[in-house]
């Protein structure tokens, strides 16, 4: 986490938060790997795991590397578990590497998702934060969604959210966002203050380096309402109170 103030997260009604009873560990068959825009799209059998709650994660192996990583589910077809991930160090560069046919272990669902409990909602996504929202469009009926870019490359991820509005660097997706929704958005963190400026009540996804997932390393902590908590058990979804 880069050292500055830490913004002032919110959480509230804790109605949505994870089961653990879903959470279970297992190794799983590479089914696909494709590439979308600059992300690797994979795809794995779903064994027994559950899909769990959009905005939940799971806890990825990286072959060759020490820890696991985290992401958020993608998709969840039939039989199938799907991961949108950006090669950005070590870990994520060795799962961008997976074949068909290798085994990763995967745990989860962890951490507290989305309330899908919302009268109007709009999806706001940016960059490899659009990764939890073709699920959430599926459970929520396709609602419609802003998504935003650096390049047009990446943009070609938009293609996995329907009734989308997309834009490019340098336009912003709160240029686009109006009155009268319930946003749920996730990307990276100046996208997520400036959203909760102009809709308070939004459902944020924060991120931040987890290696254990359930709370026991303490990686993850951040400050919340003056308080560190441990984003994997108190997020990574948060709204006002």
């Amino acid at each position: 986490m880069r050292r500055r103030e830490a913004p002032r997260r919110r959480f509230g009604d804790a109605a949505h938060r994870s089961s653990g009873r879903l959470r279970r560990r297992e190794r799983l068959t590479v089914i696909a790997n494709d590439a979308v825009g600059p992300y690797s799209l994979i795809r794995v059998e779903r064994g027994g795991l559950e899909p769990g709650r959009p905005g939940q994660f799971f806890m990825l192996e990286a072959p060759g590397r020490p820890l696991p990583r985290a992401m958020s589910l993608c998709q969840a077809p039939a039989g199938q578990l799907t991961f949108l991930l950006e090669a950005v160090g070590p870990g994520t560069r060795a799962l961008a590497a997976v074949q068909p046919g290798e085994e990763i272990q995967v745990f989860g669902p962890l951490g507290n998702g989305f309330r899908l409990q919302v009268e109007r909602p709009l999806l706001v996504g940016g960059g490899i934060g659009v990764a939890p929202l073709p699920y959430l469009s599926q459970q929520l009926g396709g609602p419609p969604a802003i998504l935003g870019f650096r390049s047009e490359w990446h943009a070609e991820a938009a293609a996995l959210v329907p009734n989308a509005q997309v834009v490019v660097e340098p336009t912003l997706v709160t240029e686009l966002l109006t009155e009268g929704h319930d946003v749920l958005a996730c990307g990276p963190e100046p996208m997520l203050e400036a959203v909760r400026e102009l809709a308070p009540r939004a459902q944020l996804a924060w991120e931040a380096p987890m290696a254990c997932g359930y709370g026991a390393c303490y990686g993850c902590s951040v400050e919340i309402e003056g308080v560190l908590q441990r984003l994997c058990v108190a997020g990574p979804v948060l709204e006002a109170a």
